[in-house]
C-alpha cells in the first residue's frame, strides 16, 4: 500500500501547485531573462573592449577580474528582480490563502503554524531558484566564450543572491500576514526596501552610526558578497532577520487569537531579535573568496600586520563626500579592519562635502596613534597607509612578491548568442511552460 503523505508534504505540494498557477511568478520568470540579458551583454561588451576588442589598447584587460567585470553586474539583475518582482510572488503565496478562504482548510491539519510558514518559504525559495536559471545560463555562455571562472568567488556571489531572496521572502511573508490585503502588503514591503536605501544614503552623507547600520542592509550585504567578501557577522544578522520575518508571519497567521496577545508576542520577538542582532555585530571574522584578493592586503603585508598587537587609532580629517575619504575607506581601512582587531577609526569634519574646508590647515590630515606613538600623513592609498603603520610599529615592510600579483583574465570576445538566449529562448520557454502548466492545473 502506498505510504500516506504527512501534513507537511501535503502542504508543500499544495503550495507548489498554487505557485505554478500564479500569474505573478510566471511574469517574473518571463521578465528576469531580459533583465539578466541586458546586464550580461553590457558587462561582456565592456570587458571585451577593455581587453583589446575593437581596436582599443591591448592588455588593459589584464587588470580586470570576471568577478567585478561580469558576475557583479550580471547578478545585480537578480537583486533588482528580488526587490521589485519577488515580493508580489511571495505575498500572493502567503496572503492568497486568507483571501480565498483556504487558510481555514489548512488549519484543519494538525500541524504547527510555523511549519505552514516553512512550507510556503520552501516553495518560494524553490521558485526563486528556478527563476535564477538565466544567471546560470550566463555562466555557461561565459565559459563557452573561453572566459575564466573561479568557483569560490562565483559561489560567494550566488550566496549573496540567495541571501537577498531569503530576506525578501521573509519580509513579504511578514507583511502578508500583518496586513489584510495583498496590495497593502506590497506597499509595506516596498516601503521597507526604500527605507533601507534611505539608510544607505544617510550613511554616505553623515557616516558614524548610520554607516555601521547601513553595513547590514540587504544592499550592502549583497555588494560585499558580489565582491567575494564573506563576513560572518553579516551572515548571522541576515539569518536572524530571515528567522524574525518568518516567525512574525507565523504569529500573525493564526486565526482566533486575541490581538493583544499577538501584539505582545510580536513585541517580545522584536526585542529578542534586536538583542540577537546587537550580539551578532560583535562577531569577528571574514573570508575573502575573490581570486585577486581585492578585499585583502597582499599576503606578506597581511602576515606582518597580524603580528601587531597594539591598538591602532586613526583620526581622519575628511568630509563624508570627499573622494579621498572614499579611497581611504575602500582601499585601506576596510582591509585593515579585517586584520587588526584593535582598530578605531574616527572621521572629523565640519561639513558633509568638505568643499569650504580645503583652506583649513588641518583638513586632509590623517593621524595615526599606535600604542601612544603618533604620526601624520595625507596619503589615502593602501601603500601610504601601510608605510605609516610600519613606521610606527618599527618593522621593515615586506618586499614585493611578483609571483603573487594578479595578472587578470582578459577576454576580447563579444557576447555571442546571448541576445537570442535571454531575449528570445528564455521568455519563449517561460511563456510556453506557463501556458501548459496553468491549463493542466485548472
Amino acid at each position: 500500500m502506498p505510504l500516506r503523505k504527512t501534513p507537511f508534504l501535503w502542504l508543500v505540494e499544495k503550495e507548489w501547485r498554487e505557485l505554478l498557477t500564479s500569474r505573478s511568478w510566471w511574469i517574473m520568470l518571463v521578465l528576469i531573462g531580459p533583465l539578466v540579458g541586458v546586464s550580461f551583454v553590457s558587462a561582456v561588451r565592456t570587458y571585451a573592449e577593455l581587453s583589446g576588442y575593437g581596436g582599443t589598447s591591448d592588455g588593459v584587460g589584464e587588470a580586470f577580474s570576471p568577478l567585478v567585470g561580469v558576475w557583479a553586474p550580471t547578478f545585480s539583475a537578480g537583486e533588482l528582480a528580488a526587490a521589485f518582482l519577488l515580493p508580489f510572488v511571495a505575498i500572493r503565496v502567503v496572503a492568497g490563502d486568507r483571501q480565498s478562504g483556504a487558510m481555514k482548510l489548512e488549519l484543519q491539519q494538525a500541524m504547527p503554524v510555523v511549519w505552514r510558514v516553512a512550507a510556503k518559504a520552501l516553495v518560494l525559495m524553490a521558485g526563486w531558484v528556478i527563476a535564477s536559471l538565466p544567471m546560470l545560463a550566463a555562466v555557461g555562455l561565459w565559459r563557452s566564450y573561453g572566459g575564466s571562472v573561479y568557483p569560490p568567488e562565483l559561489m560567494a556571489v550566488a550566496a549573496g543572491h540567495v541571501l537577498n531572496a531569503a530576506l525578501t521572502i521573509a519580509l513579504a511573508a511578514a507583511a502578508g500576514s500583518l496586513t489584510d490585503h495583498p496590495s497593502t502588503a506590497a506597499i509595506v514591503t516596498l516601503s521597507v526596501t526604500v527605507g533601507t536605501w534611505i539608510i544607505n544614503f544617510i550613511a554616505a552623507v553623515h557616516g558614524g552610526v548610520w554607516e555601521r547600520a547601513a553595513g547590514y542592509t540587504p544592499t550592502a550585504m549583497v555588494a560585499e558578497l558580489q565582491h567575494g567578501l564573506v563576513r560572518f557577522d553579516v551572515l548571522l544578522v541576515a539569518a536572524i532577520l530571515v528567522l524574525f520575518g518568518l516567525v512574525l508571519s507565523a504569529i500573525w497567521m493564526r486565526i482566533g487569537v486575541a490581538p493583544r496577545r499577538l501584539v505582545s508576542e510580536s513585541i517580545g520577538l522584536t526585542a529578542l531579535t534586536a538583542a540577537a542582532i546587537v550580539a551578532g555585530t560583535f562577531l569577528t571574522g571574514s573570508r575573502d573568496f575573490s581570486e585577486n584578493r581585492m578585499n585583502s592586503f597582499p599576503k606578506p603585508d597581511q602576515a606582518l600586520l597580524e603580528r601587531i598587537r597594539e591598538p591602532l587609532r586613526i583620526e581622519a580629517h575628511l568630509a563624508a563626500e570627499d573622494p579621498r575619504r572614499v579611497d581611504l575607506e575602500r582601499h585601506a581601512l576596510s582591509k585593515l579592519r579585517r586584520v587588526l582587531p584593535k582598530i578605531h577609526v574616527q572621521y572629523i569634519a565640519n561639513t558633509t562635502t568638505g568643499l569650504f574646508e580645503q583652506s583649513s590647515q588641518h583638513y586632509g590630515e590623517i593621524w595615526y596613534d599606535l600604542g601612544g606613538r603618533r604620526a601624520m600623513s595625507r596619503m589615502t592609498t593602501a601603500e601610504g597607509v601601510l608605510d605609516t603603520i610600519y613606521s610606527l610599529a618599527g618593522v621593515t615592510p615586506p618586499g614585493e612578491d611578483g609571483g603573487a600579483i594578479f595578472r587578470g583574465h582578459p577576454l576580447a570576445v563579444p557576447p555571442k548568442r546571448a541576445a537570442a538566449v535571454f531575449y528570445g529562448i528564455w521568455p519563449g520557454l517561460a511563456i510556453a511552460a506557463g501556458t501548459f502548466l496553468r491549463r493542466r492545473h485548472k
